[in-house]
C-alpha cells in the first residue's frame, strides 16, 4: 500500500479534492489535481481545451491519466468526467485503487456553483442528467465506495478504513 496510488472519481462537487487533500495527508501521499495536471502538461487552461472541443480536453485527460499512472504514492483527483473513457480507468488500475466518491445531486445542487464549472454552465438540471448518465461507469470503475452524506471528518474516517479492508482483502486474497 506504500507506493500504490489513490485514484478519486466522482461528480463535479462531490468532494473529491476536498477529501483527496486530506486523505493525501493522513496517508502521507502526494496530491494532485488531475485539472491542473492537465493545465500544466498541456500548457492550456481547462476552458481552453473545452472551446477546441471535448475531444479535445478528453485527449488531454488520458495524457494525463498515462503520466500521473506512472508515478508512486500519490492521490489524485479526478476529473468528473474521467470515466468516460474506459481506458482511464483501466491505466490508473494498473497502479492505482479507484475510489468513487457517490454524492447525491440534491446534495451537490446546493453547494456548487454550476458556473464555474465547464460542463454544467448549462445549469443545475444537468447535475441530475450527469449523474444518471455516469453513476453506473463509477460504480463499475471503483473498487471501493464511499457515500458522502455525513461530515467531512466522518466521511474521511469511512474512506480510510474501506481503504484499509480493501487492501487487507486483496493481501488475503494473495495468500
Amino acid at each position: 500500500m506504500n507506493t500504490k496510488n489513490i485514484i478519486i472519481i466522482g461528480m463535479p462537487g462531490s468532494g473529491k479534492t476536498t477529501f483527496g487533500k486530506a486523505l493525501a495527508q493522513r496517508l502521507h501521499k502526494t496530491f494532485i489535481d488531475a485539472d491542473d495536471f492537465i493545465v500544466d502538461q498541456e500548457g492550456k487552461t481547462i476552458k481552453e481545451l473545452f472551446a477546441v472541443s471535448e475531444d479535445c480536453f478528453r485527449d488531454a485527460e488520458t495524457r494525463s491519466s498515462q503520466a500521473l499512472a506512472a508515478r508512486e504514492n500519490i492521490v489524485v483527483a479526478c476529473g468528473g468526467g474521467v470515466i468516460k473513457r474506459p481506458v482511464n480507468i483501466d491505466i490508473f488500475k494498473k497502479t492505482g485503487t479507484i475510489i468513487f466518491i457517490d454524492r447525491s445531486p440534491d446534495d451537490i445542487v446546493t453547494d456548487v456553483d454550476v458556473s464555474t464549472r465547464p460542463l454544467l454552465k448549462d445549469g443545475r438540471q444537468k447535475i441530475y442528467d450527469l449523474y444518471q448518465e455516469r453513476i453506473e461507469a463509477y460504480r463499475m470503475a471503483a473498487d471501493v465506495i464511499v457515500s458522502n452524506n455525513r461530515a467531512i471528518e466522518d466521511v474521511l474516517e469511512d474512506m480510510k478504513n474501506l481503504i484499509g479492508n480493501y487492501f487487507k482483502s486483496l493481501e488475503n486474497g494473495a495468500e
